[in-house]
């Protein structure tokens, strides 16, 4: 079955939200955008979170030590990474932690998708690109072109990952995405959101959504 993560999580108040209703992860996000969470504010949060959600940092271009240190202190079990971090970046980052890494990519065009394909990370993540912007738009990407990329892909002979869907979804449309791409887990940020702040019956009704397909 599809995975689900809730991401952007910025209070206690969200973390008691999807507690009841136990999505696989759920992300705190350390870039500077307007869901940024202090290391303080994310160790709060992890310790209130229910131990069967895993919490995943993400970061743009961030200091590795900090995020190696996020990991050692267990106040993040996974690493998304949605800037220009090298493979380097990352073998390091598991090699310290043993941690799972996501790595994150906007659709543009198959050339660019298939380029930005990372052996070392554990998973990739699948995001609609806006200039300027690290995610959580809330706008959904053309499917046609991660289709054509991933086929290209398998093609060519190159190892798909699994991946992380983002980019637009909600309730009332993830049932006809996943119709038409399977994925690893779907990611969700925006659309459980209503004027910026984490609803839980959008929660509720995305994570009934997703859970009915099989």
């Amino acid at each position: 079955m599809t995975k689900i993560k809730i991401c952007g999580l910025k209070t206690l108040d969200d973390v008691d939200k999807v507690n009841r209703y136990l999505p696989e992860y759920v992300g705190f996000v350390f870039a500077n955008t307007r869901r940024f969470v202090t290391d303080k504010q994310a160790d709060e949060m992890k310790k209130r979170l229910d131990r069967r959600i895993s919490a995943v940092g993400v970061f743009v271009d961030e200091p590795i030590e900090h995020v190696i240190s996020l990991c050692k202190n267990g106040i993040i079990d996974c690493v998304q990474l949605h800037g220009d971090e090298p493979e380097e970046y990352i073998k390091k980052v598991k090699k310290e932690t043993d941690t799972t890494v996501i790595k994150a990519t906007k659709v543009q065009n198959v050339q660019q998708v298939t380029e930005r394909m990372s052996d070392a990370a554990d998973f990739m993540l699948f995001d609609t690109y806006k200039k300027g912007e690290l995610g959580g738009t809330g706008v959904r990407f053309p499917l046609d072109v991660l289709l054509k990329s991933l086929d290209e892909l398998k093609h060519s002979g190159r190892n798909v990952k699994p991946f992380f869907l983002a980019g637009g979804l909600d309730a009332s449309n993830v049932r006809e995405v996943l119709g038409q791409l399977g994925c690893y887990c779907v990611d969700v940020s925006t659309g459980v959101e209503t004027d910026g702040i984490k609803d839980e019956d959008k929660i509720r009704k995305f994570i009934e959504q997703v859970r009915m397909e099989d």
